[in-house]
């Protein structure tokens, strides 16, 4: 990562903000063809330091194992996994690029950034049981999810969870699911060895200090990008033939500058989270693993309550959380003008109706930023019961930028997944939102390439170089199951993330 100021007057692709996203298409685009001339600017001193930053996300490799929000019930009592399903196919997609880059020695210790933690769903009482096992049913029939487990029985839950299940009786009503296959993900440390292969085998380092104020039209269907050297002010130009906006909360204020209607509708709301850390190595010794509860009523999905077992620079740290927070920041180092300085004309309507129709939400938000220590640990307490205050201290997290969009029947929805915002040619992209985000950043960015190099993306070159680095990017699971199989265990393998369990210190 660099400061430098020098750069070439034409680049076949900038990548505004440094964090998984950009490293991800970038290194995705040079792997495809090394020749392309990428161009990356952060604007802080270094990368990761926002949304990808490890403390700043949930750091789950969100494979739809044990997020019950992805497998609604309707009022027929018929549970619908098909996000599900969606979700875990582009989670492989990432797991098959690790394991490429893995197998030609780009990354040499994969566990420096994904551990082998298994996944968990947890619910009490008769009704939310009989939910659970239903779910699971549902999610066996299809191939990706056939060795979930499920369990209500007291010893067996005791032998998956003991810090939760101690103090607990045998009469409780409870259950859990458990998925050996599940997986911790330090991202910060993923995108920074993202960052290092593209600097050392492909000469394209990361420019920090940098931050881009303004992308323009040119009149040779080209784009002009203004940025500036935030330590000594000066102000530069560059041309590029695509740009890609993934500056997590900065990229609503970016693309809202940018001359395509394709933008036109689009706001955002900003939430914080914080999350419970222990501090007692003798209570994170007795857990091992990711649990994952049903959210309150009016809760966003990315507040789901969840106690997990985390590996950060080497170390093994036990969280819960998140608790959520409300700023006008869109960026932890942001400024508390950006929600307001993001209304604009076009947005609202739909910046209105989503106000208007989420009268939940900010009930939740107004009864979570009022909570303390004491209010904190009661709901902790509902994971692990004897849980002490002494041992745990709060930490601030990151900021999230859910999308506000038009919506006809109700003038606006808020939307918590991501989504790509592109021009009709591809040559501007940009990526809105948040979880799950990084997990299935390989899958986001196979369609951001298509939308962009639509022309490159039909031919035979470029669909043999594509499935050499992700095998199963246009393959349907459910139709080749056994290939599927056998490149989950080879990803396992490489990924160092096989069903045994092997702790890796």
């Amino acid at each position: 990562m660099i400061a430098s100021q020098s750069f070439h007057p034409h680049y076949d692709l900038v990548c505004v903000g440094g964090g998984i996203m950009s490293a991800t298409l970038a290194l995705m685009l040079k792997l495809m063809d090394k020749n392309q001339k990428i161009l990356i600017l952060e604007r802080l001193e270094d990368v990761s330091l926002e949304s990808t930053a490890a403390w700043n996300n949930a750091g789950t490799g969100h494979s739809a194992f044990c997020e019950l929000n992805y497998t609604p019930m309707n009022e027929k009592g018929e549970i619908d996994v098909s996000k599900a399903v969606h979700i875990v196919s582009q989670f492989e997609k990432s797991k098959q690029f690790w394991t490429f880059l893995v197998e030609k020695g780009y990354i040499k210790n994969p566990e420096e950034f994904i551990r082998p933690v298994p996944h968990h769903s947890f619910v009490e009482g008769a009704d939310d049981v009989a939910f659970l096992e239903k779910r699971v049913q549902a999610m066996k029939k299809h191939a990706q999810f056939t060795d979930l487990q499920f369990s209500k029985d007291y010893d067996t839950l005791k032998n998956w969870l003991p810090l939760m299940m101690a103090d607990r009786s045998v009469d409780e009503v409870v259950a859990a699911t458990r998925m050996e296959l599940g997986t911790g993900v330090n991202f910060e440390a993923l995108t920074r060895k993202y960052y290092e292969i593209l600097e050392n085998h492909f000469e394209t380092p990361v420019h920090t200090m940098h931050e881009v104020l303004d992308v323009d039209p040119t009149s040779n269907e080209q784009w002009d990008v203004k940025f500036k050297n935030t330590e000594t002010g000066q102000s530069i130009h560059v041309e590029a033939g695509h740009v890609f906006i993934g500056a997590g909360g900065g990229a609503l204020p970016l693309l809202q500058k940018v001359e395509i209607h394709e933008k036109d509708g689009y706001g955002g709301f900003p939430v914080s989270g914080a999350w419970l850390i222990c501090n007692n190595p003798e209570i994170i010794a007795q857990h091992d693993a990711k649990v994952y509860a049903k959210p309150e009523v009016g809760a966003p999905p990315m507040s789901m309550p969840h106690l997990d077992t985390r590996y950060i620079n080497g170390k093994k740290e036990l969280l819960f959380g998140p608790f959520a927070g409300f700023s006008t920041k869109f960026l932890r180092h942001g400024s508390y003008m950006d929600l307001f300085k993001s209304i604009k004309f076009d947005n609202i309507p739909a910046m209105w109706g989503v106000f208007w129709h989420n009268l939940p939400l900010t009930k939740y938000l107004i009864q979570q930023v009022s909570m303390n220590h004491s209010d904190r640990m009661e709901e902790l307490r509902k994971f692990i019961k004897g849980a002490n205050a002494d041992d745990w201290h709060l930490r601030t997290a990151g900021q999230r930028v859910q999308i506000i969009k038009k919506d006809e029947k109700e003038g606006g929805i808020l939307e918590f997944g991501t989504e790509v915002i592109h021009s009709k040619d591809g040559k501007i992209t940009a990526l809105l939102g948040a979880s799950p985000g990084a997990s299935v950043a390989v899958d986001i960015m196979i369609d951001v390439l298509h939308f962009a190099y639509p022309q490159l993306a039909k031919s035979e070159q470029w669909k043999e170089k594509m499935s050499e680095l992700v095998p199963f990017w246009n393959r349907e699971i459910e139709k080749h199951v056994d290939a599927f199989k056998t490149q989950r265990q080879r990803s396992s393998k490489h990924l160092k993330i096989n069903q045994s369990r092997a702790v890796i210190d």
